[in-house]
């Protein structure tokens, strides 16, 4: 009865700079609050499970992005309905620009979003690669880690994750970072990003909870290694 389902979006194609830890570390902070987690692996051609409580997915190289841009598309009104039903996800880099509208990549190639997250992104020439800080209204601080050479722009139906103190974010000019609708959230922050902000990761389950079981009863704290590991990625130069 206390059962949550992640499914592990294209983890074969978009999993770099450590984002299958994501998906360990949220299984982990399931156990701590209760629940048992039972993580589904979808890749390309693999059917989505009957139910999806909480959806969780990376990033890769372009290529990567190629290879699953088709099959994404294919399951767009899924992930829409999905979303409009309040199911939870967290979708990294790669995920992050294709749940928007589209990507153009820097050699012009465009790939068609979902439109999940009112979002677009254009490749560039130069990496924006460090260490970065944001600042939340909702999680508090946030600490991650960027490597990604896309400049997204929000659209009026998504909101930012947070406002960067620390890096670049989204792209250069606009100084914020992430995206926002109801319970999707997309960032370029990899690290990977849940072992180092457990609140991120208890909005999840929290929401995944409540839609699946009608509540939800914090039952976990932060641990003195999430907090000097917080502490050790602040002080890091970019």
């Amino acid at each position: 009865m206390n059962e949550l389902v992640i499914v592990s979006l294209y983890p074969r194609d978009m999993n770099i700079y450590g984002d299958r830890g994501n998906v360990l570390s949220l299984a982990r902070r399931a156990r701590e609050h209760g629940f048992t987690p039972r993580v589904v692996e979808v890749n390309p051609g693999d059917p989505l499970p009957e139910r999806v409580d909480l959806v969780i997915g990376g990033g890769g190289q372009d290529s990567g992005q190629g290879r699953v841009a088709l099959d994404l598309q294919a399951r767009a009104d899924e992930f829409r309905s999905l979303a409009d039903d309040g199911v939870p996800m967290l979708v990294i880099c790669g995920l992050y620009q294709l749940f928007g509208h589209r990507f153009v990549t820097y050699t012009g190639e465009e790939l068609t979003g979902i439109g999940v997250l009112d979002v677009e992104t254009r490749g560039a020439s130069e990496r924006m690669i460090g260490n970065i800080v944001l600042d939340t209204e909702e999680f508090g601080e946030i600490i991650g880690y960027e490597n990604h050479s896309g400049h997204t722009r929000l659209g009026p139906g998504s909101r930012p994750l947070g406002r960067v103190i620390q890096g670049a974010g989204n792209n250069p000019e606009d100084g914020v970072e992430g995206a926002r609708t109801a319970n999707v959230i997309g960032s370029y922050l990899h690290g990977s990003l849940l072992p180092k902000n457990p609140a991120l990761s208890d909005f999840l389950i929290g929401e995944a909870a409540k839609r699946r079981y009608g509540g939800f009863a914090a039952a976990a704290a932060e641990s003195e290694t999430v907090r000097r590991a917080r502490e050790s990625a602040k002080r890091r130069p970019r």
